[in-house]
């Protein structure tokens, strides 16, 4: 594989990936007249395809990236799928201390990135 797209590649899958686990997290909270037992039920499908595009994502990552690397970048793209998530589609407004918040984790995932000091 290219090293270029060994680069690209995870980036591209974690997002999907994330797409698909905010929906299965909290995708159900919309919907609150239908039994928990259904909830978890449709949450662990969409869930299924989270790892189906996760575990490949780790997979080809593993070819440039560490794994300490890949599971910043994953957590950093959580929280901004999960902002615009939360805006868009509950309805939620991102106040400034989450934004800040977030920024400092972005600020943490900076030094994992930098590598030994």
């Amino acid at each position: 594989m290219p090293l270029v797209l060994a680069a690209v590649a995870p980036v591209l899958l974690l997002v999907a990936s994330n797409i698909f686990m905010t929906f299965a997290w909290y995708g159900h909270l919309k919907v609150e007249h239908r039994p928990l037992w259904l909830l978890i039920l449709v949450s662990w499908g969409i869930a299924f395809f989270e790892y189906c595009l996760a575990v490949p994502a780790n997979r080809i990552g593993r070819m440039t990236y560490s794994p300490a690397e890949l599971k910043t970048m994953q957590e950093v793209i959580t929280l901004m799928v999960f902002a615009v998530f939360s805006a868009t589609y509950l309805g939620e407004r991102i106040t400034w201390n989450q934004g800040i918040g977030f920024a400092l984790i972005a600020l943490g995932a900076l030094f994992v990135f930098k590598g030994p000091l």
